[in-house]
C-alpha cells in the first residue's frame, strides 16, 4: 500500500469573526499554491483509491482542490480521525476497515499529526524528526498498515519543489 501525506496549504492566521482555530480557511495565496501543487501531482500521474481529509476547512479545501485537479472528487471522504486532535490508531483502523483495502491512500491533514503518523509508521515511535511544510507531500510504502514500524520513506517533497514541477 502507498500512503501519501499532504499537509494543508497556507491558512488564515485567525478564524473569521474570531471563531475557533478549526474554522480557519485557506488564504488566496494558499489556494494559488495548492492549485500549483495539485497540478504537479497530476503531472506526476499520482492516482489515489481513497482520499481522506480532515473536516477542518483548510484541509478540506486543500483536498477538494487536489481531488478536482486529478479528477478524483468521488474518492474524497472526510475523517474526524485527521482533525485536531487526531488519532493515528483510529485512522489506521478506519483505513484497514475499508473494503476493498485501497492500494493507494492520500491523507490530507495537519501538523504535528501527519509527521507523527509518518514517524509511527517509519520507526514505531514519534522519534523521527520529519516536518511537512504547508503543502508538503510525503510518500510512504507500507507493507501492512498497522500502528507500528511498517513503512519505508519513498520520498518527501517540499511545496517549492512541487510548484517547480507544475
Amino acid at each position: 500500500m502507498d500512503v501519501f501525506l499532504l499537509r494543508h496549504g497556507i491558512a488564515e492566521e485567525q478564524a473569521p469573526r474570531g471563531g475557533p482555530d478549526s474554522e480557519r480557511r485557506l488564504t488566496e495565496k494558499g489556494i494559488r499554491r495548492v492549485r500549483l501543487i495539485a497540478r504537479a501531482m497530476r503531472e506526476m500521474e499520482l492516482e489515489f483509491d481513497l482520499i481522506l481529509s480532515s473536516p477542518f476547512p483548510r484541509a478540506r479545501e486543500t483536498a477538494e482542490i487536489v481531488a478536482e485537479a486529478i479528477g478524483l472528487q468521488d474518492r474524497l471522504q472526510l475523517s474526524q480521525h485527521l482533525a485536531i486532535p487526531a488519532s493515528s490508531t483510529k485512522l489506521i483502523a478506519h483505513i484497514n476497515a475499508t473494503q476493498p483495502l485501497p492500494p493507494s491512500v492520500l491523507l490530507v491533514g495537519h501538523e504535528p499529526h501527519l509527521s507523527g503518523l509518518a514517524s509511527l509508521l517509519l520507526a514505531g515511535t514519534p522519534s523521527v524528526e520529519l516536518v511537512l511544510k504547508k503543502g508538503g507531500l510525503c510518500k510512504l510504502e507500507v507493507s501492512g498498515l498497522h500502528a507500528a514500524r511498517c513503512a519505508s520513506l519513498a520520498w518527501l517533497l517540499t511545496p517549492r519543489q512541487m510548484m517547480l514541477m507544475a
